[in-house]
């Protein structure tokens, strides 16, 4: 996948995920999650510390701290603003091919920009199932994620703490963000 391909696949996750977030309402933010250990909110702001954090690896600033609150009173304002961060960050010439000391451990722009891709659309449709939205998201940048994180993860960490659950099987004919969420372990 080209530089730029990466880049724009961010953004259009990102851009799907900012219009479930916009459709949330007042009343559903503490709704349950497929994300099981997270509400709405929690979802929410897990997804912007994120965006935060892998923005701030990039530009080697300090990091966001965990378990604090990054929604303040606009959850929606606090999505846009580290997801213009994001791309801000990924943007710049040269960060695809740099490596960077992540969460997970070292590895060049390119292998954060595609965890930012999985985490924003999983998390999207985390979302949008919460809330009762459609999960419209590109199927093109799904299918693209899903490859990607099929290669990635050929085998998963197992037990308490780990990161996925066991694939849940979904139809091979479902949107692709639906079997992206079956292979990270959400019931489709």
């Amino acid at each position: 996948m080209t530089e730029a391909q990466v880049v724009t696949d961010l953004d259009r996750a990102l851009a799907a995920t900012e219009a479930v977030v916009a459709g949330i309402g007042a009343e559903q933010w503490p709704a349950p999650t497929p994300c099981t250990e997270l509400d709405v909110r929690g979802v929410l702001n897990h997804l912007v510390r994120g965006n935060l954090l892998f923005a701030a690896i990039i530009r080697d600033e300090p990091r966001p701290a965990p378990r604090t609150d990054h929604l303040g009173d606009t959850p929606l304002a606090a999505f846009q603003r580290a997801a213009a961060q994001l791309r801000e960050a990924f943007a710049a010439p040269g960060v695809l091919d740099s490596i960077y000391t992540a969460p997970f451990g070292p590895g060049p722009g390119a292998v954060l920009a595609h965890v930012r891709i999985v985490e924003v659309l999983a998390h999207g449709w985390d979302l949008a199932r919460a809330t009762g939205q459609p999960a419209d998201f590109p199927e093109d940048v799904a299918e693209r994620a899903l490859a990607g994180t099929r290669r990635a993860l050929t085998e998963r960490p197992q037990g308490p703490g780990a990161p996925f659950a066991a694939e849940v099987p979904v139809p091979q004919d479902a949107p692709a963000v639906d079997r992206l969420a079956g292979f990270l372990g959400r019931p489709v």
